[in-house]
C-alpha cells in the first residue's frame, strides 16, 4: 500500500468491482480508449489485475481518497502484451484513468508519480513506457510531467504514440533483451516466494509529499 497527502494506493480486490465497472462504462473516462465496457468486460479485467500482482509482485493499484475511502481511480504498470508494432515488451507500461468526478484536482499526477516511486524503489526498472492518444493532451502532458518523451507512433488503434522514461531515442535491441531478463527473474523469483497474493506480502506502505497539483490525465490500459 501507498499513502500520499491526499490518496491511498492499494492493489485491487473483487469488492471493487462496482466503483471499477461505472468507471470503465463512463463514456467520458474511455473516450480515448474506445467504447464503454460491460460489466462483463470489467469484472475480466478486474480479475486480471489481481492475478497480475500474484505473478509479478506489481501490478495496478487502485486509488482511494485517503479520508473518505471512495475509489477515485487506477494507476500502475503491468505488461499488457499489446499487439503493435514494432513492440518493446521489456519495459514496464505505466498506466492511469480516473473517474470523471476526479478529474480537475490533481489527482492523476499524485497517484502516478507515487506509483512511479514505488516501482523504482522496489523493482528498478531500467525503463518504462506508456501508449498514449494523441488526442488525449492532457494524459500526454501528465506523461511529461512523469518524465516521459515521445519515442515512437507504432501501429496500435489508429495511431497511440509510444512514450518512453529513462530510455535513449536510438533503443539497443541488446539492452532490451536484458531488460526483459531482468524483468522474467524478478517475476520468477516472486512466484517462489509467495504462493498467494495475501495482504501481509504486499509492499510496505511508503509517505510521499503532496505534488504541485496538475490537471489529471487519462490514460486507458
Amino acid at each position: 500500500m501507498i499513502q500520499t497527502e491526499r490518496l491511498t494506493l492499494r492493489p485491487y480486490e473483487v469488492a471493487d468491482y462496482d466503483d471499477y465497472a461505472a468507471m470503465v462504462a463512463d463514456p467520458v473516462v474511455v473516450r480515448h480508449a474506445g467504447a464503454p465496457m460491460t460489466g462483463e468486460e470489467a469484472w475480466m479485467r478486474l480479475l486480471r489485475f489481481i492475478g497480475y500482482w500474484s505473478v509479478f509482485g506489481h501490478g495496478m493499484f487502485a486509488v482511494l481518497d485517503r479520508t473518505t475511502g471512495q475509489y477515485i481511480g487506477e494507476t500502475g504498470f503491468m505488461d499488457f502484451r499489446r499487439e503493435v508494432a514494432p513492440r518493446l515488451d521489456s519495459m514496464p507500461e505505466a498506466a492511469w484513468v480516473f473517474t470523471s468526478a476526479a478529474h480537475g484536482k490533481g489527482y492523476a499526477y499524485e497517484a502516478a508519480a507515487a506509483a512511479h516511486r514505488w516501482m523504482d524503489e522496489h523493482h528498478a526498472p531500467p525503463a518504462t513506457q506508456c501508449m498514449i492518444s494523441p488526442a488525449n493532451q492532457q494524459s500526454i502532458r501528465l506523461a511529461e510531467k512523469l518524465g516521459y518523451v515521445l519515442h515512437d507512433r507504432p501501429h496500435y488503434r489508429g495511431g497511440h504514440a509510444l512514450h518512453t522514461r529513462g530510455l535513449s531515442v536510438a533503443f539497443d535491441s541488446a539492452r532490451a533483451e536484458r531488460m526483459a531478463e531482468r524483468m522474467e527473474v524478478s517475476a520468477a523469483l516472486y512466484s517462489q516466494n509467495s504462493v498467494q497474493p495475501e495482504r501481509s506480502r504486499r509492499p510496505r506502505p511508503i509517505t510521499s509529499p503532496v505534488p504541485t497539483p496538475a490537471e489529471p490525465a487519462l490514460n486507458p490500459a
